[in-house]
């Protein structure tokens, strides 16, 4: 769409996984035209789920085109520059030592365009460790994530990579930040995001805490819990076994929580303030957890909706895009791939059912090939040699297929 603030521009992604597709995709839902550029194998996120299509690839790979080129040979090197050269944006999560094997540098895409604008989310950003390999879990060690979420005692990872949905983000801050320099005719440089420094400022907030307790207490000391060490915020079980969480920030929450479920806490003046509730939180966890307990969670939502309390359902994932708030216009796109259908979540932003912006099916692998690189200068028979050898792939049906459910009966396995 023309309106869109990224029409008319192109982004080459050459990222699997996560960091770079997931910018790319930011970049798709701004009105980007985006081409991702896949080794023949494909991304590694077509073949996850029973050696097809993942939900990461197909959330973040509507909407692009596919071109399968063989960066290792110097055919494909060379139809890889010829495609930089049309293209506004590269963004790429290539390790750095496979970047400067495949010729992806800042200095050799640059003699390609010239005004190309670079953007690589790589490990770490420059010091010692500048060539080590990293990915989301290795964020979450190394910046205090993970030594704070145990499982069974063992330090563990969150589940959903949010430091490489994060490091794209950041990838696209920095992008639409040299567009805009380009646009006031000043220079910008080569972009990059270190998943590891992502890391770090994401988790700012914390790092700065312990120094102040340090610095106050003389010893270092942490929130007891992920509800910031406020009694009362947090998920508490219902009469009829739901979840519910509550938001308890401040004096005033407390009152109201108090107040709609007709607690006589409501004018306890020992509990009034936040400090008096900390050096309570036993007390007040137990007045909270039973209060909320002894109701069903529609009498529970009634009440704390009237008076203005904050809180939600706990959902598991099959039950989170049932509510009518996210079923309003604009919060989601319907996509589909191979006969299924999907909702899929779109960038957040107002207005997004009015902005006319379409989208593609995620693509087969190398589904766009001969159409991007022809239209980039290369003549057809030089496509033709290099699909013969190898260097390029064209459309592979049946390739990346989902395997067919197969169930347990009294005979054996059989497909249903």
């Amino acid at each position: 769409m023309q309106n869109a603030p990224l029409s008319g521009r192109r982004v080459i992604e050459l990222g699997t996984m996560l960091a770079a597709p997931f910018a790319s995709h930011i970049l798709s839902q701004l009105g980007a035209e985006v081409i991702k550029v896949e080794p023949p194998r494909g991304d590694p996120t077509r073949s996850l789920v029973r050696g097809g299509p993942s939900g990461t690839f197909i959330a973040y790979s509507h909407g692009k085109k596919s071109v399968c080129i063989d960066l290792g040979t110097p055919e494909g090197g060379a139809a890889f520059r010829k495609l930089l050269a049309t293209a506004d944006v590269l963004v790429h999560n290539l390790a750095p030592k496979a970047a400067r094997k495949l010729g992806v540098t800042p200095q050799a895409c640059k003699n390609a365009n010239p005004a190309l604008i670079y953007c690589h989310i790589r490990g770490y950003g420059p010091g010692p460790q500048e060539d080590d390999l990293a990915s989301n879990p290795v964020a979450e060690a190394s910046s205090g994530v993970m030594e704070g979420n145990r499982i069974d005692g063992r330090p563990s990872r969150l589940g959903p990579s949010y430091h490489d949905q994060f490091a794209g983000a950041y990838a696209v801050i920095g992008i639409l930040s040299s567009l805009l320099q380009k646009h006031q005719g000043r220079e910008s440089g080569p972009i990059e995001i270190g998943l590891y420094e992502t890391g770090l400022h994401v988790a700012a907030r914390d790092l700065v805490g312990v120094q102040l307790k340090t610095q106050l207490l003389g010893r270092p000391e942490r929130e007891p819990h992920g509800e910031f060490s406020m009694p009362g915020y947090g998920a508490y079980q219902t009469a009829d076994g739901r979840w519910l969480y509550l938001l308890m920030l401040t004096d005033a929450h407390w009152s109201k929580f108090c107040r709609a479920l007709q607690l006589p806490q409501a004018d306890d003046e020992t509990l009034a303030t936040l400090r008096m509730r900390k050096k309570a939180r036993q007390q007040v966890e137990d007045i909270v957890k039973q209060a909320v307990g002894a109701l069903s969670f529609e009498e529970a939502a009634q009440r704390l909706k009237a008076a203005d309390v904050g809180f939600t359902e706990v959902l598991p994932l099959e039950r989170v895009l049932e509510p009518a708030q996210a079923r309003q216009p604009g919060k989601l796109r319907s996509v589909a791939l191979r006969g299924l259908e999907f909702d899929v979540p779109e960038f957040p932003s107002l207005n997004a059912d009015k902005n006319g912006l379409h989208t593609l099916p995620p693509p087969e692998l190398g589904e766009h090939t001969l159409e991007i690189l022809q239209a980039a200068g290369v003549p057809p028979e030089q496509c033709s040699a290099m699909m013969q050898a190898g260097a390029i792939a064209g459309p592979q049906p049946g390739r990346h297929a989902w395997a067919p459910l197969r169930e347990k009966t009294g005979a054996g396995l059989k497909a249903p």
